[in-house]
């Protein structure tokens, strides 16, 4: 934003030099002793030496000379050159008479002061305004800030139907382009086109940057295709429009255009191609630009090598940019900021706080850039003590009050976890914009308050702030988070209503959301419609559907996507390991892990992990524990993975070396740790064990148990036969138990064969489910084993009166890279009449070695039994 100001109050100052450097007073020419006094006093002015001027000024007192209102004209000429005003005001207060150029002179010094209150005074107090005088103010409130004052000044101009010339026109021009007023802007189009003034290259240029500043791209290009005359303002002003629009390879065709017009390069031209090159990430177009600065000799321009810095910075090429940085021989604020910003983009949020330590330790200050980016950087890295010491700063330094800053804080609050913070900030903030409505959702959205997270969406909008992309992404997020399916639902209608249901941001996040509330078929439908499928997209499609246990669908959306030249990233690869893992299709992920190699992804955590449990689920534990032992980093999913790989296969004191590894290497365990943890302990039988690390998490990590956690207890200690112990845990847990606890319970009475405790479990278990199959066929179980045989009867015609039938096992097999899937029952398989006969076969030689099919059936029912027993084994 500063360079933009900077760049706004140097056009309107050259506009104002233009004004009098041009103008020539209306009098006759002075004489030779005359003419001496104002040589002196033009010639000091031109080369900048005020103290000689100052002396030839004491002279003219000194000697009784009496000035011509041209020689004082130069005098004031001189001292408003250096903007000593005060000076200028005496000089100009002593002339007995005065004409234009006295007073368009004064007017000009007060301006280019920033005195606004004496320039407009004096221009009322003006006996004869001319186009010079108006063009001074307008030129003044526009390079001082005052956009809206500026089009005051010039719609009085024009209502006292003043004439004006081109330079009216383009200072004009100039505050409709700030601010966006496009209606303003066209209307002094259509004056320029009855005054001849559109073929002038100055308005032309000037009504280019207009429409490129207000989003009309297409105007700008017609404007520029039209105008008779280009000079190399024309070519930069239409360059950096189709870089203000996002057009970032119709800028370098445009710039190679130029060139080929045979114009040189200016900084202006180099800031555009750099944030081009910065908007498509192009590292290499940018490193070519890079060196031609250097044959040009703008090496040593500070506007033209900041613009490079922040290119290398959001190209991610953070070591470029802090080379160049180190070599540029000058350093200024944008400079600072430029770097700063990337490193905390960039997540290197220590590197950002140490070089706004050295800006603080300069003497070049800082602005609110600097301040936001130094907030951006403690949220990155999550440092409160540090953020909290730059908000003393932002207070002592009146930058609060910056709607930016705040919302830096805001953010930062919110990211640190500290939500109670965030939340004051936000409700003794005087003005708040969609940036701070965003930050304080995400804030609620990020710390998993998800309730308020919607409620909050709900107060945005009755404040008639209209939300944006970000907005529709957090609280998406939050629905997705909830499986609140209604919510979303509601919100994706008001996203087509915004005109936004294409947007690849907002896209993403409504693939997620659908994926995650089961919904396969919409998330589909979303992702194909969305005007550019992002990674966010794939990725969002590719695990939805593997969290749902679509496993083939999720490895088809992953073909597509390598056919449609999308590159995967650590997401993608992840989100298909895990398909892998729910298919135990081990040859695809063994190519996949290959192809993480050949990208160099395999030190990235989260695919570490993943290809741990991808290999466990496999039954490859040994290449699971090679993964897990050449990782680089270890986070807490990682060593998870490796003790629940262990505790899955039986290997209990494996996976408890793992765990007392983890501890020694001071990684916190979390409560899926302690999940794997106990269930180790209930394969090897070992009741104390898991009594201590019940006890362990509580005491020592302060976890309170969940319950799988009290699922996974109720099993060690029922394994030992301790069903009365078990049962006691179950009423003393702190919250009602579920179908899955109660199901634990019934598993362990029908191996301790214990039928009132296994008829009480079943109860309850139909109370929360009555379509339970494991209730009845479990108890059934137990009836059988006991002899019970009218109650297992009972039980299996209550099962067909109720239509409840048991989910029929599934079994597959990967071969020569094609997955087998069986159902019980099923003979669907292309190859099913071959597999049946080999299947009879084997059942038919198991029964003449004397194995005999054990059922809790009377023997009308064998018959039936024995085909079951044959579907079984099909199955197996």
């Amino acid at each position: 934003m500063g360079r933009h100001q900077f760049t706004y109050q140097w056009v309107a100052r050259q506009f104002s030099w233009r004004f009098f450097s041009s103008y020539i007073p209306d009098k006759a020419t002075p004489t030779k002793s005359l003419k001496t006094f104002s040589h002196i006093f033009q010639q000091c002015s031109d080369g900048r030496a005020l103290n000689p001027g100052k002396q030839a000024h004491s002279r003219m007192i000194v000697s009784g000379f009496k000035p011509t209102i041209f020689v004082t004209n130069c005098l004031i000429k001189m001292y408003v050159k250096y903007c000593n005003v005060e000076y200028a005001t005496r000089v100009f207060d002593g002339m007995p008479e005065r004409d234009a150029f006295s007073w368009n002179t004064m007017i000009f010094g007060y301006v280019e002061c920033g005195k606004m209150d004496f320039a407009l005074p004096l221009f009322e107090l003006m006996p004869m305004k001319d186009v010079v005088s108006w063009n001074a103010l307008i030129s003044g409130y526009l390079q001082n800030g005052d956009h809206q004052k500026s089009i005051d000044v010039y719609v009085h101009m024009r209502s006292n139907d003043m004439a004006f010339d081109r330079t009216t026109l383009a200072v004009v021009l100039k505050a409709c382009s700030v601010m966006e007023d496009f209606g303003l802007g066209i209307q002094i189009h259509s004056l320029a086109l009855k005054t001849g003034f559109d073929v002038d290259v100055f308005t032309g240029s000037a009504l280019l940057d207009m429409y490129g500043k207000c989003k009309k791209l297409t105007y700008s290009l017609q404007v520029f295709d039209e105008l008779p005359e280009k000079n190399w303002v024309s070519w930069n002003a239409v360059i950096a429009g189709c870089v203000h629009n996002d057009q970032f390879i119709r800028a370098v065709e445009i710039f190679k255009r130029m060139q080929k017009a045979g114009l040189g390069v200016s900084q202006s031209t180099y800031a555009s191609l750099f944030r081009s090159c910065a908007g498509l990430s192009v590292y290499k177009l940018g490193s070519q630009l890079h060196g031609h600065v250097m044959k040009t000799n703008f090496c040593s321009d500070v506007i033209v090598g900041t613009a490079t810095l922040d290119m290398y910075a959001k190209c991610k090429s953070m070591s470029d940019a802090r080379k160049l940085f180190d070599s540029m021989p000058n350093h200024n604020l944008q400079s600072y900021n430029a770097i700063i910003v990337g490193y905390a983009r960039n997540g290197q949020g220590i590197e950002a706080l140490h070089l706004f330590m050295l800006l603080r330790k300069s003497d070049l200050g800082f602005d609110e850039t600097s301040l936001s980016a130094a907030f951006g950087a403690c949220a990155v890295i999550k440092r409160y003590l540090e953020g909290l010491q730059l908000h003393g700063l932002a207070v002592k330094t009146n930058l609060m009050s910056n709607i930016c800053v705040a919302n830096a804080i805001l953010d930062m609050y919110g990211k640190c976890g500290y939500l109670t913070e965030a939340c004051g900030l936000f409700d003794e903030m005087i003005r708040r914009d969609a940036i701070s409505w965003n930050a304080i959702i995400a804030a609620h959205e990020q710390n998993d308050i998800r309730v308020e997270t919607l409620q909050l969406f709900v107060c945005m909008l009755r404040s008639r702030m209209e939300p944006d992309q970000f907005s529709y992404g957090s609280v998406l997020k939050a629905c997705a988070a909830q499986q609140a399916l209604n919510h979303g639902m509601e919100i994706h209608s008001r996203v087509i209503k915004s005109g936004m249901g294409t947007d690849t941001f907002v896209g993403g996040a409504l693939v997620d959301m659908y994926s995650k509330c089961a919904m396969m078929e919409e998330a589909e439908k979303i992702h194909h419609r969305t005007y550019e499928q992002t990674m966010v997209s794939w990725n969002a499609i590719i695990s939805g559907f593997s969290q749902q246990r679509q496993s083939e669908d999720a490895q088809r959306f992953f073909s597509q996507m390598l056919e449609m030249g999308v590159e995967p990233d650590n997401f993608t690869y992840a989100a298909v390991l895990d398909t892998c893992a729910n298919l135990a299709t081990v040859g695809l992920g063994m190519q996949i892990h290959a192809q993480i190699i050949k990208q160099e992804l395999h030190t990235d955590v989260y695919i570490t992990s993943t290809l741990v449990d991808m290999y466990s689920k496999c039954g490859h534990v040994q290449d699971s524990r090679l993964i897990f032992d050449k990782a680089r980093k270890r986070d807490p999913v990682t060593w998870n993975a490796m003790i629940c790989g262990y505790a899955h296969y039986g290997l209990g004191e494996e996976a408890l070396k793992v765990f007392e590894n983890m501890q020694l290497e001071n990684v916190k365990p979390n409560y899926a740790t302690f999940v794997s943890v106990l269930r180790a302990c209930a394969h090897i039988g070992n009741v104390e064990r898991g009594k201590h690390y019940f006890l362990t998490m509580q005491t020592v990590y302060n976890l309170s148990p969940q319950l799988d956690h009290y699922s996974c207890m109720v099993d060690i200690i029922g394994r030992s036969g301790q069903l009365n112990e078990a049962l006691r845990l179950i009423e003393e847990m702190p919250f009602e138990p579920d179908a899955v606890i109660w199901r634990t319970m019934l598993s362990i009475c029908t191996l301790h064969g214990n039928i009132e405790l296994a008829e009480r479990a079943a109860r309850s278990i139909l109370q929360l489910d009555p379509q339970d199959s494991a209730a009845y066929v479990l108890l059934s179980n137990i009836y059988a084993d006991s002899g019970m045989w009218n109650e297992m009867s009972q039980m299996r015609r209550a099962m067909r009166c109720n239509k409840i039938k048991k989910e029929p096992g599934c079994s597959w097999i990967e071969v020569k890279d094609e997955v087998h899937a069986f159902l019980v029952g099923e003979k669907a398989h292309p190859r099913c009449k071959e597999i049946y006969e080999r299947l009879h076969l084997l059942f038919d030689e198991m029964k003449g070695a004397g194995y005999m099919p054990y059922n809790h059936f009377d023997e009308l029912e064998n018959e039936e039994c024995e085909e079951e027993l044959r579907n079984f084994a099909y199955k197996a």
